[in-house]
């Protein structure tokens, strides 16, 4: 299906069972739950879905239960995180060939490539496929920034059509616009940057923490898109604290003990991410839990 880049977008967990095994009928539910509360589409094995904790073909089969899972109500983004751009290419064509609507792209893993040699990886992915791209920017953890300079220059790539922005910076928003005119479709990349993204011209967001607060995720979305901020900000207010969990080096860790919580998976992760244990695991469960007793009454 055509893919329309705008509104809420889940990085969807992967769901294994306790001895990390794959658990595709878990994964498969969740991502059936996201999709009847009202999501607009699914990215799977982004950060957030552990891309880089599942062998290759694990990830073909969960990029394909996926798109038999939505079967057509939503489009599917597979995730492209490989060490080698010959290794994206392949992938992003045998997703495609899997029936995937669109790539979520991200630089080469481990080695932090220089501008040229981030921009020649993106160019090589685009070009692998006749699917539409979203580029994954993401500096602060993956060690590679795409500028709004460089955008510019990759503009002449047809497939390259969406930007999630996950800098840090909601400044880097209005310098790609600067940059680059309407070029490029804005997504928000992280989730407590939500409001102040879309006030800056995103219209789509890659969510984390709509794992755990479907509801709560999309009305955020539809009241700060529809120019309603008072009640927006309200709700983002009570939500933030949740939202803070989404930048953080135990991202993955943090939503889905929030989704277990929540009662919409399971917290079981793969080596080397462990169980949240002690001090720190008292004071994420505290914050969930606060939010979950003061959850907001939504309007119809």
């Amino acid at each position: 299906m055509t893919v329309e880049w705008q509104g809420v977008f889940p990085a969807a967990t992967t769901q294994f069972t306790p001895q990390e095994g794959l658990d595709l009928e878990a994964t498969t539910a969740h991502l059936d739950m996201l999709i009847r509360a009202g999501v607009h589409g699914l990215v799977m094995l982004g950060t957030v879905g552990e891309n880089c904790s599942l062998t290759a073909e694990e990830k073909r089969t969960v990029v394909k239960a996926a798109v038999e899972t939505a079967a057509g109500r939503v489009p599917v983004i597979a995730g492209v995180a490989e060490t080698t751009t010959a290794l994206a290419c392949r992938y992003a064509e045998d997703v495609e060939a899997l029936g995937a609507d669109g790539l979520m792209v991200l630089p080469a893993m481990v080695y932090k490539s220089d501008a040229r040699e981030t921009m020649a990886h993106f160019r090589s992915v685009a070009r692998a496929s006749a699917l539409p791209v979203m580029c994954y920017n993401n500096p602060v953890v993956y060690g590679v920034d795409i500028t709004a300079e460089m955008f510019a220059e990759l503009a002449d790539e047809p497939m390259l059509v969406a930007i999630k922005e996950s800098s840090d910076d909601p400044r880097r928003l209005t310098d790609i616009v600067n940059a680059c005119g309407e070029r490029y479709v804005l997504f928000c990349g992280v989730d407590d940057l939500v409001m102040e993204s879309v006030v800056l011209g995103a219209v789509g967001t890659v969510a984390g923490l709509v794992n755990a607060f479907p509801e709560e995720t999309l009305r955020l979305w539809k009241l700060a898109t529809a120019g309603r901020y008072a009640e927006a900000l309200e709700l983002y207010r009570w939500f933030t604290p949740v939202l803070h969990l989404d930048c953080h080096p135990k991202l993955v860790q943090y939503i889905k003990l929030a989704q277990a919580m929540c009662g919409h998976g399971t917290e079981d992760c793969r080596a080397p991410r462990l169980p949240l244990v002690g001090d720190e695991r008292k004071r994420i469960t505290g914050l969930i839990q606060q939010a979950i007793d003061t959850r907001p009454k939504l309007a119809a």
